[in-house]
């Protein structure tokens, strides 16, 4: 058994054999924090504080928070101390997320001094940050003379976060994903852009700030996760030293709640800004379906290998049909499996369309799955896709991201959404269980059937391009 500080209680562990690793959980006594340590040998050490964060609106105010947190905090009250501390360290990764329902603080670094000094910077800023308007005026949003040295000069927004969601927002994906979302997650933290939308960022004030922070960054609504060779019991003495023990009570977790469920599918239609003057075949037409939850690995597993069957290469049946389908020019970047929030999701349609083609290619989807369903896909394409499967959940890291901080992205959606984030890990159980599954011929059909034909909590978008849109939110924008 391994060795807890007095503060944590250990709550147990689990060998994953084929990651060469254990993971041990423990949890705090008196906020609740869960800690998960990934113990390996391995010199390359990670941390990862997480905090749930559920934004109920689009002023970004989760992703503000995240940026401001890093301007200086009580111990380090100095202007930056995140960049200086890029500039000192040996770090191989410093950064921060904001997810749609999660913000990280990761860091890795193969030496021990070096993961002294970054987790006392980082246990201080979320703990403990300044949080300074001023900080809040230049992360959020702020009002700047279109000519700075002008003052009779119009006025303008400014602000990292602002122009950083501008740029995102510009692009159609983006705006086609946070359109479908919207309408896909109709009551809760998914229905709002965690990023920040443009217009509506500035309507957040710095009160509000520090309110989220004040609600969501306490230590029983956190998640902290360790990899590597330093041990569980040296990063609770840091953990309880640094940041701890200045919390006397826990408080109610933040919880993302389940959706409520369509009776039936809905149609919706919206523009996108597109400053060209030719608009033809520049429409996105998509269907996307709610789905279970993500918690258990098996399910998350079928997800995975449902869109593989169907949209992995010009073979699958129902990629095929959509590249040649002559209503649009090309399968759309959304198609496939999401499996990020609570509840997950599939996509499916394409890009270079017409909004008039929309029934159309709703009508071509749901035939070919009516057809998938009814004659089922030959075998050896679900085995093909299972094996592939297999390989890529063997192989953790990639995405550029130090190997120990891959596995830990991987498990935290289980840590933050009362899953298994072990299980998530260790998925060996559930490959061998849909191993046996996927004998039965109607596996597939049945999944494309009760996942996607009989769910009626669906949404068909069409996104259509306006060349008046962007002269339409400036105006806006300088009016208000």
């Amino acid at each position: 058994m391994s060795t807890a500080h007095s503060a944590f209680k250990y709550l147990g562990q689990h060998a994953i054999e084929s990651l060469n690793l254990t993971v041990e959980h423990y949890q705090h006594n008196v906020t609740g924090a869960t800690h998960y340590h990934l113990a390996a040998e391995d010199g390359q050490n990670v941390f990862l504080v997480a905090l749930r964060t559920v934004p109920m609106d689009s002023t970004g105010v989760a992703h503000i928070l995240e940026h401001t947190t890093l301007c200086g905090s009580e111990k380090y009250p100095v202007r930056d101390p995140f960049f200086m501390m890029i500039r000192r360290s040996l770090n191989t990764f410093m950064n921060a997320f904001t997810s749609s329902d999660w913000t990280a603080y990761p860091f890795a670094t193969e030496n021990r001094k070096d993961f002294q000094n970054l987790l006392q910077v980082y246990m201080d800023a979320v703990f403990f940050p300044l949080l300074d308007p001023l900080d809040f005026a230049q992360e959020g949003h702020r009002f700047e003379f279109e000519e700075m040295e002008n003052p009779n000069s119009p006025l303008t927004y400014k602000g990292v976060v602002f122009n950083e969601m501008k740029g995102a927002m510009s692009s159609p994906v983006s705006t086609l994903w946070e359109v479908l979302s919207r309408e896909l997650y109709p009551t809760n933290t998914y229905h709002y852009n965690s990023g920040g939308e443009p217009e509506e960022i500035p309507k957040l004030t710095h009160q509000q700030l520090v309110e989220f922070h004040q609600n969501h960054y306490h230590p029983s609504n956190s998640v902290f996760m360790t990899y590597g060779d330093i041990s569980a019991l040296e990063h609770q003495t840091q953990f309880e030293t640094l940041a701890l023990h200045r919390f006397t009570e826990s408080v109610e977790q933040v919880h993302v709640g389940l959706e409520q469920r369509f009776s039936t599918p809905k149609v919706i239609e919206e523009a996108y800004a597109l400053d060209e003057e030719d608009i033809e075949g520049k429409t996105h037409i998509v269907l996307g379906w709610l789905l279970g939850q993500n918690q258990d690995p098996l399910e998350v597993l079928k997800g995975h290998l449902l869109g593989a069957v169907l949209l992995d290469n010009s073979n699958s049946p129902l990629r095929k049909v959509l590249e040649e389908c002559d209503l649009a020019a090309a399968p759309s970047p959304l198609c496939g499996f999401e499996e990020s929030n609570k509840e997950m999701a599939f996509v499916v349609g394409v890009e270079g369309s017409e909004p008039e083609h929309a029934q159309a290619i709703e009508q071509l989807i749901l035939d070919t799955l009516e057809q998938i369903a009814r004659d089922g896909v030959e075998q050896h394409q679900v085995e093909a896709m299972l094996h592939q499967l297999e390989l890529s959940q063997r192989e953790v890291g990639g995405d550029s991201y130090p190997y120990g901080l891959g596995l830990i992205l991987h498990a935290l959606p289980g840590a933050l959404h009362d899953g298994d984030p072990i299980a998530l890990l260790d998925t060996d159980k559930a490959l061998l269980a849909l191993e046996s599954q996927i004998k039965d011929p109607n596996f597939i059909p049945g999944l494309v059937k009760s996942w996607l034909l009989d769910n009626p909590h669906r949404v068909r978008l069409t996104l259509k391009p306006d060349t008046e849109l962007s002269a339409q939110k400036a105006q806006h924008e300088k009016t208000r």
